[in-house]
C-alpha cells in the first residue's frame, strides 16, 4: 500500500469524491455487484445505490470480486429503484441511464459538467434498466459498439462509463489547473 501510494480506507472515506453515484437496478449477479464496488473504489465515486433484487454486502460472492471495496465505498439499499431515483433528483443529481435506447447519446459525445452531480443507472443483465426507471431519467447514454453482439457485461460497461466520466471530470480538471 505505501509503495503504491494508495490511501487507507479511513483516508479514502475523507478524500474528495467524483460527483457520481452508481445505481444498480435489479442486478442479479453478485460478481457484477462486487465488480461495481471495486470499480467505484478505483474512481472514488461518492456512493452506490443497490436497488430491487440487487444483492448487498456482506455476501461472499460480492466480496470475491469487490476485494474489500465494500468497506471503502459508501452504499445503501432501496427496494424501489424509482423511489431511489426521486431521492437522488431531490439531492441535485442529474439522472442518466446507461442503456441502448431510442434517443440515447453516444458516451463520447456526452460532455459531463464539473458543476453537476450525476447518478448513472445500470440495469439488469437481461432486461436492462426497467421501463419505469427509464421514464424518470434525464437522459440516456450508451457505449458505441461495432461487433455482432451489441452488448457488454455490466461490469465492463460500468468500467468504461466510469473511466469516461473520471477522465472528463477529474483528469481534465487536474490537468487544466
Amino acid at each position: 500500500m505505501d509503495q503504491l501510494q494508495r490511501p487507507s480506507v479511513a483516508a479514502f472515506k475523507e478524500q474528495e469524491k467524483l460527483p457520481v453515484a452508481l445505481v444498480l437496478d435489479n442486478v442479479r449477479s453478485m460478481h457484477n455487484v462486487g465488480s461495481a464496488f471495486r470499480t467505484s473504489d478505483a474512481f472514488a465515486l461518492e456512493r452506490i445505490l443497490l436497488c430491487g433484487i440487487t444483492g448487498t454486502p456482506p455476501h461472499r460472492e460480492i466480496e470475491k470480486t469487490a476485494l474489500g471495496a465494500t468497506q471503502s465505498v459508501a452504499w445503501s439499499y432501496a427496494e424501489n429503484t424509482a423511489q431511489a431515483i426521486q431521492l437522488l433528483r431531490e439531492e441535485g443529481y442529474r439522472i442518466l441511464a446507461v442503456e441502448q435506447a431510442k434517443g440515447s447519446i453516444p458516451l463520447q459525445q456526452f460532455p459531463p459538467l464539473t458543476t453537476q452531480k450525476y447518478a448513472l443507472v445500470f440495469g439488469n443483465e437481461v432486461h436492462g434498466v426497467a421501463d419505469e426507471v427509464m421514464s424518470l431519467v434525464d437522459a440516456c447514454i450508451e457505449i458505441p459498439q461495432s461487433g455482432t453482439k451489441h452488448s457488454l457485461n455490466i461490469a465492463v460497461s460500468i468500467g468504461i462509463v466510469l473511466w469516461s466520466f473520471y477522465s472528463k471530470l477529474y483528469l481534465s480538471a487536474t490537468n487544466s489547473g
